[in-house]
């Protein structure tokens, strides 16, 4: 029986595809095999070509066991893909597991988010590229630490497709696309500007916001309701005061040219009474336990049950009631938290050890672990299929939090709970991009950031590029500030409004690259080195991006806008232009030499524009004089071209004797061309063009100016342009909105960074530790969000004790140069003449090691004490991430002697006298085969304690309880280091 992945993407093997049955090969004495899917290939192989080597090996255990499955490359080889993944673009040197996680607040080195995609995109030394894709729902490593080496390992066999090699990376993603399907073709409001936020939280404030992006004159075409739409939480209901009428309102917003999406999820609140659980229990559709039971796990409404969507009667049954909740005004459904998130449970999810009960043709009865990476995706798939039912004359729009590869067929995505800083701005764009060289062109973060209060400049520099990625929606979390484009200021708000009017303006060039990934499965945002996949210095650009033969070129820096940084581009001809709205917190735009943009009116929403409006082409020539571009229209929604109710055309551009003429070369659709004019505009360079107008469809011919005079307009055009930018205000460079809460996410951490370690330290809200990653394994053990959890000391002598709350002043740094150690020391008052005080160093001598000196030293007492303070203890507070909690344990000998090892279910755990340990314990991660080893002093620790939490695992240390007087501080000195189990 073919997997489960298998089924559900892999439909073609075309031409220039190999695929490498590592199951087969596990059984085989002769080892693995390699079957080509084209004869080419197989006769290149046999007569030794040049061409590239992809020469795979596999370790397995018998049948049903782990394998490992390792491919080499020729030496300079640059990987991307590995799907929705945090960290940089080219991801040599990098791990990823798939296991869909509720990742929030994620970092650059966490290894499992939100989706799966076991897929890498190899780009080989010479240009040339080729795809890999592991094929298996399961758990998957895959390692690309080594060079030029990708490694995959599961739990049990599977077979590994390659794609390829092929001249271009879009070849491979063209070939990629014929066998795990291509984007849906959305519906064209769906490209334009949405806001979201949890909540807004009546029928009111929804208007009320939408009203004002229409009296702003901010372009805006989607609003969004979160889970305080509903009754208590339960999925299909409406709050009957906060939105007592929601086909009403839906009704007002369209009026005014806005759609609306609501949330579901897939906890069911188990309820007796409440229609969805009674019919759902009716129809037995509940995932179940291992003894055959409904599972129930906490979500947001209290104790749920979870449909199972490997069946096709569930996902009928949910199709059924997604049909019967769009007649409410339902424009579109966003599916959240179905990795599936379970709260209070250390693995985020539900057991691997529960039953899903699968049709036959995508595996059938199997446990949690074979189909929990497709659960999201098979969720969305049911509710694209009910909207589909609802409404066959219109395209569904959905939106969802997990996926695997191929989801792309059902759903949008965006990249989950980011953070209100620079570092996730940054992060953002190789997202999005690893996001479509994945197969997923629809994707967009949060813009602003999800958790925390972005500040006017990271919001509007956010705006700026986040205006451009193929899905474009700001959203953020409950109790942050008001996160709309008006909410920063005047210069913010502006910023935004020229930034949402590009995106508008560009929406017929957009909705083409969108066309084009329908058809052809090329990705709508692609990483600069498409225009050149054999120019090396391209390869780890990932501030700028591709959109077609549009450059957009982005800053991620806080302190320089795009105008003032230095960008990367491709060799040839790229002509700066912009629609008169150059702003220092805008980004650049270039167009590819040979190019036609067609661009649209600045309209507010898509509902506005229409085939009769007046229509642009930016043309850039080449170097020959020539350029041409393409144009697709149709209804914007349903699927009429998909019986050739459309218009596609194709323009050029060619200079003869200093005359440009521009024409229709070619058209194919049965639409007739509309009547409207046409405005012409060819680029000259410094952003200096010339124009003319005609009608669309008849030839239009401008005369090019003398070289002389083109020199003049040039540089009159970049001493306007730079004019323009000095007159601008910039929005203003505020660190943080005055008195808000949680504004310190905006603060940029310190990073310490030498040998095995890169720490991040934040002095401000306890002077945490929030990220702790070792280099060589590419682990991070700790990452947490700003003002919780992270690495932290407490005193007093009750659990939960308070720690120091204020802000942390840095003593002293040591940076790393002249071999010196890497050392920051910071101190944090306490009261009671206390200071808390923390050395963090990575040692000059051993550079494995972290080591963390905590103390509690009194710097002066009350009058009558004696000269010692209260009664005080010194707790080290760590919390660690665990990327794969079903796999980690608490390890350690005991002072006793004793071989102790507490797992997750093990909850709280105290050890004190012999029964602690003997001056180290670790954090075992079986999956990766790696241990955090802390060791310490026991005379300094009178107790250690073991909490795990949701996801996390706390390992404290204790001092003993005294009090401290100037000569006797409290102390505990201790150490990390990772090992190799």
């Amino acid at each position: 029986m073919a997997t489960a992945g298998e089924m559900v993407w892999m439909r073609v093997l075309e031409e220039g595809v190999f695929r490498f049955d590592a199951s087969e090969a596990a059984r085989a004495a002769a080892g693995p095999s390699l079957s080509f899917a084209d004869p080419r290939q197989r006769e290149a192989a046999r007569e030794g070509s040049d061409a590239p080597a992809v020469v795979p090996a596999c370790e397995a255990a018998p049948e049903g066991g782990a394998q490992k499955v390792v491919l080499k490359l020729p030496s300079g080889t640059s990987f991307y893909g590995t799907g929705e993944a945090s960290g940089p673009l080219e991801r040599t040197g990098k791990r990823v597991f798939t296991w869909n996680t509720d990742a929030w607040g994620f970092g650059p080195g966490t290894t499992s988010l939100y989706q799966s995609h076991p897929w890498v995109l190899a780009v080989l030394p010479d240009g040339k590229a080729l795809g890999v894709l592991a094929d298996t729902t399961r758990r998957c490593e895959i390692d690309l630490r080594e060079e030029s080496t990708i490694k995959f390992s599961a739990s049990s066999a599977y077979p590994v497709i390659t794609f390829g090699p092929f001249n271009t990376p879009a070849d491979v993603m063209t070939s990629l696309s014929h066998a795990i399907g291509t984007v849906s073709m959305p519906p064209k409001w769906s490209l334009g500007y949405h806001q979201c936020r949890w909540s807004y939280d009546s029928s009111e404030k929804v208007l009320k916001v939408v009203r004002t992006f229409r009296e702003k004159g901010i372009p805006c075409d989607v609003v969004w309701m979160d889970i305080d739409y509903m009754d208590g939480f339960r999925c299909f209901t409406f709050d009957s005061k906060r939105f007592p009428d929601p086909k009403s309102m839906v009704d007002n917003l369209h009026s005014i040219g806005c759609q609306a999406i609501w949330m579901l999820d897939p906890g069911i609140k188990k309820e007796e009474g409440y229609f969805v659980y009674d019919s759902g229990s009716t129809n037995d559709v509940w995932i179940q336990k291992a003894d055959g039971s409904p599972f129930v796990g906490e979500v947001w409404p209290g104790d749920c049950v979870f449909p199972d969507y490997t069946s096709e009667k569930t996902r009928a049954w949910w199709a059924s009631l997604v049909k019967d909740f769009i007649s409410n005004g339902v424009d579109g459904i966003w599916n959240d938290m179905n990795e599936p998130a379970v709260f209070k449970t250390t693995t985020k999810t539900m057991p691997e050890s529960n039953i899903h009960r699968g049709d036959a043709d995508i595996g059938g009865v199997q446990n949690h672990s074979y189909y929990h990476n497709v659960y999201g995706m098979l969720m969305a798939r049911s509710t694209y299929e009910g909207m589909a039912m609802g409404n066959a004359a219109k395209r569904p729009f959905v939106l969802t939090r997990a996926g695997f590869i191929g989801s792309q067929r059902y759903a949008a995505t965006w990249t989950g709970d980011n953070l209100s800083n620079w570092e996730h701005l940054h992060m953002s764009l190789p997202m999005v991009l690893q996001l479509g060289l994945s197969g997923q062109p629809l994707s967009g973060p949060d813009i602003g950031g999800f958790a925390g209060n972005a500040t006017p400049k990271l919001f509007g520099r956010w705006m700026g590029v986040g205006a451009l990625f193929p899905f474009s929606r700001g959203h953020t979390e409950t109790g942050s500030i008001d996160h709309e484009p008006w909410s920063f200021g005047e210069e913010c708000e502006e910023a935004c409004r020229l930034a949402l009017l590009r995106r508008y303006r560009l929406l017929p060039h957009i909705y083409t690259l969108f066309y084009h990934s329908h058809t052809k499965g090329i990705p709508v945002a692609t990483p600069v080195f498409f225009a050149d996949s054999q120019d090396p210095e391209l390869r780890k650009v990932e501030t700028s991006f591709l959109l077609g033969p549009l450059l957009v070129c982005a800053s991620t820096l806080p302190n320089k806008g795009a105008h003032e940084c230095a960008h990367k581009l491709p060799k040839g001809i790229w002509l700066p232009f912009d629609f008169a709205d150059s702003h220092p917190d805008l980004p650049v735009l270039y167009l590819r030499g040979g190019a036609i943009l067609p661009v649209g009116l600045p309209i507010k929403h898509v509902g506005e524009a229409s085939l009769e409006d007046d229509l642009s082409l930016i043309i850039a020539l080449d170097e020959n004089g020539k350029a041409e571009g393409v144009l697709f229209e149709d209804a914007g929604d349903g699927y009429a071209f998909t019986q050739g109710d459309y218009l596609l055309t194709h323009y050029t551009a060619e200079l003869h004797s200093s005359v440009v003429t521009v024409k229709v070369f070619k058209s194919e659709g049965s639409w007739k061309r509309p009547k409207r004019n046409l405005k012409i505009n060819i680029l000259l360079g410094g952003g200096a063009m010339i124009s003319a107008d005609g009608v669309d469809g008849e030839e239009i011919h401008l005369t090019m100016p003398p070289e002389s005079e083109v020199s003049s307009l040039v540089a009159t055009s970049e001493l306007e342009h730079k004019k323009r930018l000095e007159m601008i205000r910039p929005i203003p460079d505020i660190d943080e909105p005055s008195g808000q809460e949680g504004a310190e996410l905006s603060k940029i951490p310190v990073d310490l960074k030498s040998g095995d370690w890169l720490l991040k330290v934040v002095p401000w809200i306890g002077g945490r530790i929030i990220s702790m990653t070792h280099l060589p394994s590419d682990s991070q053990w700790l990452h947490s969000r700003i003002e919780i959890n992270g690495y932290e000391e407490y005193s007093g002598t009750e659990y939960r004790s308070a720690g120091c709350t204020e802000e942390y002043k840095v003593i002293r740094r040591y940076l790393e140069q002249s071999g010196e150690e890497e050392s920051i020391c910071m101190e944090g008052d306490i009261g009671g003449g206390l200071v808390l005080q923390r050395q963090i160093s990575i040692l000059k001598d051993n550079p494995k090691t972290v080591q963390i000196e905590s103390s509690i030293q009194a710097r002066s007492v009350g009058a009558g004490s004696g000269g010692f303070s209260r009664l005080v203890c010194l707790r080290v507070h760590p919390t660690f991430t665990l990327l794969h909690p079903t796999e980690v344990v608490v390890a350690f000998t005991a002072i006793n002697g004793s071989k102790q090892e507490i797992s997750p279910e093990s909850g709280e755990i105290t050890f004190e006298g012999d029964l602690r340990p003997n001056g180290e314990w670790m954090l075992v991660d079986k999956c990766v085969r790696l241990s955090l080893v802390n060791r310490f002093d026991p005379s300094e620790v009178s107790k250690c304690m073991v909490h795990w939490g949701t996801g996390d695992v706390n390992m404290e240390l204790w001092s003993e309880e005294r009090p401290v007087s100037k000569d006797t501080p409290l102390r505990i000195c201790h150490q990390y280091e990772v090992q190799t189990n």
